[in-house]
């Protein structure tokens, strides 16, 4: 039978996840961002013979591209995937091409304008030689032998630029393949490219999805406890679940991507789960709160328990598999969950009780 460990001095349990905590606290700085939040190009191959991983990727540095080459077995042959981040030419052609969609509304508008109010003239002008000036910048990085102000029309100005911008992407697709066809055989290849805008679009929303969500927490736990203590160490058990991830990721090298962005979601959820039912074993219930404390933890370790068991199984089958996106929420789940027992059970636990014995009189 488990003892009962909150008997006796149960303050030192805090301990181990202040150190876990600290710990992660130093390595999240060396986080690194996949291509989903930094921008660049992930190419997939089906590979028809080996692939030498190191060999590739140096060949590309050589040739202007800093790229990552994974090589695995699949149940249907050997894959690879190159991921290269992002250049400076294709930067500048997201740039570009942002500058571009953001300006031409607004010359089109002023365009109209002028048609029935003089006055618009003049703005009219300088707008639209803002946008030629960019439409040239591209039509320079595609290598074409055009210029905006030939356009007969703005419609087909915006044409022409997409088309230029394209000529741009695949130009990059093309350079890359070139010294990938030196070192690789394949049946068939995809490539995905994520632009600096959009990655940045992406970084955004998560920060603005994990703020939403520590706002509602915040107010749905205050709301129901109605008190401040209890509620910060509901709040602060999902914060050491996400600090300890983070640090967990950076330490093994797992990128920051959209599959473990949302398994880092998915661990807020559970964190609230396990904490709320401590909080409300000990501050509800009657009688001993040191036996509602270990009462709640049992429950909530085999929550924990089954929930890391299933998440073994899912990082056990993305190894058989070799599916990405299996690995990383399986392998970010994994270490929150882990890192939730030891928060929860041995840093939300010692703040509630405290709290609940010094408010009752205790000992």
């Amino acid at each position: 039978m488990i003892p009962n460990i909150y008997k006796g001095e149960y303050r030192y349990l805090v301990v181990i996840p202040l150190i876990l905590i600290l710990i992660s606290l130093y390595f999240i700085p060396g986080l690194q961002l996949g291509v989903d939040f930094r921008g660049g190009t992930l190419i997939t191959l089906q590979l028809t013979s080996s692939l030498d991983g190191d060999a590739l990727s140096e060949d590309l540095l050589s040739n202007g591209f800093d790229a990552k080459v994974q090589v695995f077995e699949t149940g249907v042959g050997s894959k690879a995937e190159v991921e290269v981040s992002q250049t400076g030419q294709m930067a500048e052609a997201d740039e570009l091409k942002a500058q571009f969609n953001e300006l031409i509304g607004e010359v089109e508008r002023l365009e109209a304008y002028t048609y029935t109010n003089a006055s618009y003239t003049v703005e009219y002008g300088e707008k639209k030689e803002e946008l030629y000036g960019i439409a040239n910048r591209m039509f320079d990085l595609a290598g074409l032998n055009t210029r905006a102000e030939l356009e007969p029309s703005l419609n087909e100005l915006r044409k022409d630029f997409i088309d230029s911008y394209l000529v741009v992407y695949n130009a990059q697709v093309g350079r890359i393949m070139e010294v990938v066809d030196r070192h690789a055989t394949y049946s068939a290849y995809s490539s995905e490219t994520v632009s600096p805008a959009l990655s940045t679009h992406f970084l955004e929303k998560a920060f603005w999805v994990v703020a939403a969500s520590a706002v509602l927490s915040v107010i749905f736990v205050f709301f129901f406890f109605r008190t401040l203590v209890p509620s910060l160490a509901v709040l602060l058990g999902a914060f050491s679940d996400i600090v300890i991830a983070l640090g967990a990721m950076s330490f093994f090298g797992l990128p920051l991507t959209l599959p473990s962005f949302a398994a880092l979601l998915m661990l807020i959820g559970f964190s609230l789960d396990t904490d709320i039912l401590l909080t409300m074993r000990i501050i509800k219930r009657k009688g001993d709160p040191r036996e509602n404390a270990f009462d709640s933890m049992k429950t909530g370790m085999t929550m924990s328990i089954t929930a890391i068991v299933a998440f073994s199984v899912l990082l056990i089958l993305s190894n058989i598999t070799h599916i990405a996106t299996y690995y990383e929420i399986a392998s970010v789940a994994l270490a929150g969950l882990v890192g939730d027992l030891f928060a929860t059970w041995g840093l939300n636990a010692v703040l509630v009780l405290w709290y609940k014995e010094k408010t009752s009189g205790g000992k």
